[in-house]
C-alpha cells in the first residue's frame, strides 16, 4: 500500500488527523503543504482533482492512498482508528459510538466554520489580500470548488462581514458552553473515554483560546480538559510536525459558510 499523508499546520483539520494518525501507530508518510499558496489543489498523482474539493472542510488535510484521494478529518481518523485494527479513538458500543459521531457532527457544522472565520480574519486574511492579481487567478483556477473558491475570493477581497463575525463568536461561546455541560460530571474526556470527539474538539477550540479568551473566562471544566488535551502523547506527535512557532494560529480558508443560523 502507498499512502500518503498531505497536511497544513497542526490546527483544526490537519491537527486531527495528525493526531489520529499519531494515536494510530501506523508508518503513512507525512508530506506537509503550504496551504495558503494553493498547494492543496496541485497535489502529485492525484488524477480527479473533484475528489479534493468534495470535503466541505475546505483547505483540509488529504489522504492519499494508491493513488485514491480521501478527505474529511473526522472520517479520516475513523479510516486510521480502524485501519490500525482499532487504536482506541472510537467505542465499541453501537450507542456510544452515534453519540460520539452525533457531537463530531455538531463540531464540524457549527463551530468549524466559526473558528475558521475568526482565525482567517485574524492570520491569513492580509497574506491572502496580498497576493498578486496574477497568481490569486492561477491558485484559484485550480480549486473546482465554486464555495471554496469563494471563500478564498473573500480573502482576497479584504471583506469583513460583521454579522458573521458577531455569529462566529456566539457559536465559539456556545461551544465551549456545551463541553463544559459534558464534562460537568466529573470525566475527563467529551465521550467518558478519550475518542475522536476530543480530538476535532480540541482541533478547532484550541486556538479559540488565543483569539477570544473571554469566551473561557467561567468554564473551568473546559480549560482543564483543553489542557489535558495537550499533554496527550498524540497531540503532542501532531505538534512536533509543525513548521511554525505558533501553529495555533495558522489558518487557511475554512469549513463552508452557508451554515449559517
Amino acid at each position: 500500500m502507498n499512502a500518503v499523508l498531505y497536511h497544513g499546520e497542526p490546527n483544526g483539520a490537519s491537527l486531527t488527523v495528525l493526531a489520529a494518525l499519531a494515536q494510530s501507530g501506523l508508518d503513512i508518510e507525512c508530506r506537509p503543504i503550504d496551504l495558503l499558496a494553493g498547494e492543496r489543489h496541485a497535489l502529485p498523482g492525484i488524477a480527479d482533482p473533484v475528489a479534493l474539493d468534495l470535503c466541505i472542510e475546505g483547505e483540509g488535510p488529504v489522504l492519499v492512498i494508491d493513488g485514491e484521494a480521501m478527505t474529511e478529518s473526522v472520517f479520516l481518523a475513523q479510516y486510521l482508528d480502524e485501519a490500525a485494527g482499532g487504536a482506541g479513538l472510537q467505542p465499541t458500543d453501537a450507542y456510544a459510538r452515534w453519540e460520539m459521531m452525533m457531537w463530531c457532527r455538531q463540531i464540524t457544522e457549527r463551530l468549524s466554520p466559526a473558528a475558521a472565520l475568526l482565525g482567517n480574519l485574524a492570520s491569513s486574511q492580509h497574506a491572502v489580500a496580498a497576493i498578486p492579481a496574477d497568481d490569486f487567478a492561477t491558485l484559484t483556477a485550480r480549486i473546482v470548488s465554486d464555495d471554496l473558491r469563494n471563500r478564498w475570493q473573500v480573502l482576497n477581497d479584504d471583506v469583513v462581514d460583521a454579522a458573521q463575525v458577531a455569529d462566529s463568536e456566539t457559536k465559539i461561546v456556545a461551544a465551549v458552553e456545551r463541553c463544559e455541560k459534558q464534562l460537568a460530571d466529573g470525566r475527563a474526556w467529551l465521550m467518558g473515554g478519550f475518542s475522536i470527539a476530543d480530538l476535532v474538539t480540541y482541533s478547532w477550540l484550541a486556538g479559540m483560546q488565543l483569539l477570544r479568551p473571554d469566551a473561557f473566562a467561567a468554564a473551568p471544566l473546559t480549560t482543564a480538559w483543553l489542557a489535558r488535551m495537550a499533554e496527550q502523547s498524540c497531540v503532542k506527535a501532531a505538534f512536533a510536525r509543525s513548521t511554525v512557532s505558533e501553529p495555533l494560529r495558522a489558518w487557511a480558508p475554512g469549513p463552508e459558510i452557508n451554515r449559517w443560523g
